[in-house]
């Protein structure tokens, strides 16, 4: 049944540069939802049409989650009257449904045939590709929540289990290049281009020796690592080439970078360990290797969540694992301190060490695979306990700080 989309009471509004109407239609584009109706008269008497109030913000998986769906009206709240902000019903019933709509709160039981749900109902909390936690959110968009609205989308489209760097250093810094991006118009796979020319740069860079730049064109791609990503989820332009296109950075630069930091160590003294280098560097290499086959066996073969999400150590231990961001810290204090020799002496432990208890958790995993059934994430049993209010809650449970605004709804 060919599906269409009818918008009521849209809002001027715009957030991050899309009107509510664009922001709709991007989110509803993979669904196979690409035309919007004004008149409901023009929707067939065999399709089936999504209304949506166009002056409420909604969580882009309840969207795609009413598009799935069949004959249901999301409400607000299972207690009566509560709102009702959105429906997907057969064409027959879309003019008394919109009605209901525009009404606001209402005791009236839905038409014959359509069933009430709320956003909990419709998505859960856990989102496996963002490894977080993270309740389904419908606001009212209004002026004043513009910059609040604004910041709760960048803090949705970020992941909850990561690095320490992006997690605490980059949300801020990344809002603002994602704000300055939109202004001067540039895509995600720009962005992701210009990340690719400075890998290729601060590799270069470390080859010759040239220590401290290439720390600030890497730091810089590293940035822009976090940019690309969230400027293709808060403006709604994220594709499967964009997202191959960025993955197969992070997962190539990472080993080059450091076989020519060794490179550029042949011309450094005092070396330690000058002989050791090729060890190091291969260390490094078969560690990294056996970091990401560990984490696609376990998603392959566990769990869809991820070996990060599985427990709560493991949570803990993506923060300063032996990955890009982390091991450019070590990287970092070894140029500062005038000895980048033992900046990569570092990253070859900790690599060594990081792998260690990679493969110690996936063999773990493997006996409790076994033992005791199916797998399931920490993140995904806190659903059942809202009165859990620990440091792992608070810390990967979502992403950045969401304000949410202090409106009726």
């Amino acid at each position: 049944m060919k599906s269409y989309v009818h918008l009521v009471n849209e809002s001027p509004q715009t957030l991050w540069g899309l009107s509510p109407r664009e922001r709709i239609l991007r989110v509803l584009r993979p669904k196979g939802i690409t035309q919007v109706v004004n008149d409901l008269s023009d929707v067939p008497a065999d399709a089936s049409v999504l209304l949506v109030r166009g002056d409420y913000l909604f969580d882009t998986r309840l969207l795609q989650a009413l598009a799935d769906s069949e004959s249901v009206l999301l409400r607000l709240a299972p207690s009566e009257p509560s709102l009702e902000v959105a429906a997907q019903v057969p064409a027959r019933l879309a003019h008394p449904v919109r009605a209901r709509l525009l009404q606001g709160k209402t005791n009236a039981p839905p038409p014959d045939g359509i069933a009430v749900v709320t956003p909990d109902v419709l998505c859960p909390a856990f989102q496996e590709q963002l490894l977080k936690s993270d309740p389904p959110f419908v606001l009212p968009i209004v002026p004043e929540d513009r910059v609040k609205l604004e910041r709760l989308l960048f803090g949705s489209a970020y992941k909850g289990i990561t690095d320490l760097v992006t997690k605490w250093i980059w949300p801020v810094p990344a809002q603002w290049g994602v704000r300055l991006c939109i202004g001067l118009g540039l895509s995600p796979n720009q962005v992701t281009a210009i990340s690719w020319l400075l890998a290729l740069a601060a590799g270069w860079l470390f080859a010759e020796g040239q220590f401290a730049w290439g720390l600030a064109l890497g730091w810089l791609m590293t940035y822009l690592d976090t940019v690309d990503g969230k400027l293709a989820r808060v403006t709604v332009t994220a594709s499967k080439f964009g997202h191959l296109f960025d993955h197969v950075l992070d997962l190539v630069h990472p080993p080059l970078w450091y076989l020519a930091w060794g490179l550029g160590l042949t011309a450094f003294q005092p070396l330690l360990l000058p002989e050791n280098i090729a060890i190091s560097i291969g260390i490094i290499f078969v560690g990294y290797l056996i970091g990401r086959l560990t984490e696609g066996a376990f998603l392959l073969w566990l769990g869809r969540f991820g070996i990060f999400s599985w427990r709560r150590i493991d949570s803990y231990s993506r923060l300063i694992t032996a990955r890009r961001n982390p091991c450019m810290i070590l990287l970092t204090l070894g140029t500062v301190t005038s000895r980048p020799d033992l900046g990569l002496e570092a990253v070859t432990l900790w690599t060594l060490l990081s792998s260690l208890f990679l493969v110690l958790r996936l063999a773990m995993a493997w006996y409790r695979r076994i033992s005791s059934g199916p797998l399931t994430s920490w993140l995904a049993e806190i659903e059942h306990n809202p009165s859990d209010r620990s440091l792992a809650v608070r810390w990967f449970a979502r992403g950045p700080a969401q304000p949410v605004p202090d409106r009726p709804r």
